[in-house]
């Protein structure tokens, strides 16, 4: 079966699997050595044969398959699919037909406990998420019982956020997908394999991005550039694919809200003095949130951007290299400002909280966004009071 009919008949198959409002689990993997069915069988289990490659004739099949309580999907290029409420589950399927010698089953132990959350088992994609901003929000996204995708070019990181992630022994699992924002090709592809590895998706959360201070004399046209394409471009990548997968699972339930969500920043809602390279995107990512809303709330499709204010203990703003306090002081950004203390201070003087912002807060604003059902297009400031709606 090609790659495309797979991409769109495993997010509707999830909806189709699904019980009552939860979506399904599924797990997509080629069986070595063409021995899926005969291990199928041998297990005593039930499945859905897909012998046919028009997309409508399949979901029909696949439609038949769920009043038969199918627990795999068998295609004809002996790839298997296994249906389950959770990824621990669906693991659990998959190692009954191919048990690993040097592994361990993934059925859960008597000592882990089920945590019900309006996250549980929910499938989130969050870019940037290895280290820093997105990393805190993959950390507390899992602990609400998310399954995660960390999309990220810093392979090392990602691949132990993963580990630490995983080692917690929840329903829930974590996946690295390496993932380049500004090449399309990077995000289409993590946009396929979250898909085979979760069976679809229910929120993208775009928080990749980079920071590059500078007024007009400093500022390089490739500097511009690159920034441009990871902070403004880059969001228009994860929201063209992410919405392919979204619209195949409101084919198959209509009723059913997904989200796509920007992590702008509170430079989207005001300029910024000598960082017009990086407000600039921001403000371009605020009107695309609002034009995809437009277009995608008919296919319960909720657009929301999110704006935190200034995130002062992570690396962007405390690495003492190239963080952006370091930054503002060679630009002279603050004036008066001899050391990175008082450039700090500067800074949260003008908080009416007294303290940066934190992961705290902008997960509370991913929540809020994920759980309604009726704001969409919105940028919300998560800022102390630094900025307010007008």
């Amino acid at each position: 079966m090609n790659k495309e009919l797979l991409r769109n008949i495993l997010p509707a198959a999830r909806m189709i699997f699904g019980k009552h409002t939860k979506p399904a689990i599924i797990t997509y993997q080629t069986a070595e050595n063409g021995n899926a069915e005969s291990a199928i069988q041998q297990v005593n289990s039930r499945y859905v044969k897909i012998i046919d490659e028009s997309e409508e004739k399949v979901l029909q099949q696949l439609r038949k398959a769920k009043t038969d309580q199918c627990e795999y999907i068998l295609f004809e290029n002996d790839g298997i699919a296994a249906i389950s409420d959770s990824k621990r589950g669906t693991d659990q399927l998959l190692y009954n037909l191919f048990p690993d010698p040097n592994g361990q089953s993934a059925q859960l132990t008597n000592n882990e406990t089920i945590i019900n959350t309006r996250m549980n088992d929910k499938i989130v994609i969050i870019t940037g998420g290895a280290q820093g901003f997105g990393g805190g929000i993959a950390r507390e996204l899992f602990a609400w019982g998310a399954n995660i995708v960390i999309a990220d070019l810093n392979e090392e990181k990602g691949m132990e956020m993963a580990e630490t992630l995983n080692m917690q022994g929840g329903r829930n699992k974590a996946v690295f997908v390496k993932t380049n924002v500004a090449d399309p090709v990077s995000v289409a592809s993590l946009i396929d394999q979250s898909v085979l590895y979760f069976g679809g998706l229910d929120a993208i959360i775009s928080n990749a991005g980079i920071l590059r201070a500078g007024g007009l004399d400093e500022m390089t046209p490739e500097t511009f550039d690159q920034m441009t394409k990871v902070n403004y471009t880059g969001f228009f990548y994860c929201a063209k694919y992410a919405s392919q997968v979204l619209k195949k699972q409101h084919t198959a339930n209509p009723d059913y809200y997904t989200d796509i969500i920007q992590i702008n920043s509170k430079s989207g809602l005001k300029g910024s003095n000598k960082n017009f390279a990086y407000a600039g995107g921001k403000f371009g990512g605020i009107g695309l949130t609002q034009s995809f809303a437009l277009e995608l709330m008919p296919y319960k499709i909720k657009v929301n951007a999110i704006c935190p204010g200034n995130f002062f203990d992570g690396p962007l703003w405390s690495d003492p290299e190239n963080g952006l306090f370091a930054q503002y002081l060679k630009t002279g950004k603050v004036p008066g400002a001899q050391s990175i203390d008082e450039v700090k201070k500067h800074y949260e003087s003008q908080v009416p909280a007294g303290r940066g912002c934190e992961v705290k807060d902008v997960v509370k604003a991913i929540l809020y966004a994920i759980d309604q059902e009726y704001e969409t297009g919105q940028a919300i400031p998560v800022t102390g009071g630094q900025n307010m709606l007008k």
